[in-house]
């Protein structure tokens, strides 16, 4: 059974940094693309950025570019989401997730992720 459970949230100010973990189980993530998605109160899930299932290969949306880095640790099955510069409008629930195919390229759509984690609460004050 394939396990996603996402760590490291919390309540921080604006222009602090936080590195979200997201420790997989359950499949031999070498072989798939990884991603992390948001969800702030009241707003659909939105992509935040992908890593290939590589390593090799990232993606970002635009609001986070320069901001986030995503890594993806194979030999951990884990991958991270590091944020910095966070503003409060990072605010949200964060979800990693896994592609439903192996050796598949980044997608920014929910569609091409077959599991999703319970997510991590992340707050920025202003």
């Amino acid at each position: 059974q394939v396990q996603l459970v996402e760590s490291g949230g919390g309540l921080v100010q604006a222009g602090d940094s936080l590195r979200l973990s997201c420790a997989a189980s359950g499949r031999t993530f070498s072989r798939y693309a990884m991603g992390w998605f948001r969800q702030a109160p009241g707003k659909e899930r939105s992509f935040v950025g992908a890593v290939s299932w590589s390593g090799g290969i990232t993606d970002y949306a635009d609001s986070v570019k320069g901001r986030f880095f995503i890594s993806k640790d194979n030999a951990k099955n884990t991958v991270y989401l590091q944020m910095n510069s966070l503003k409060p409008e990072d605010t949200a629930v964060y979800y990693c997730a896994v592609d439903k195919s192996p050796f598949g390229v980044v997608g920014r759509s929910t569609i091409v992720y077959e599991y999703f984690g319970q997510g991590t609460q992340v707050t920025v004050s202003s």
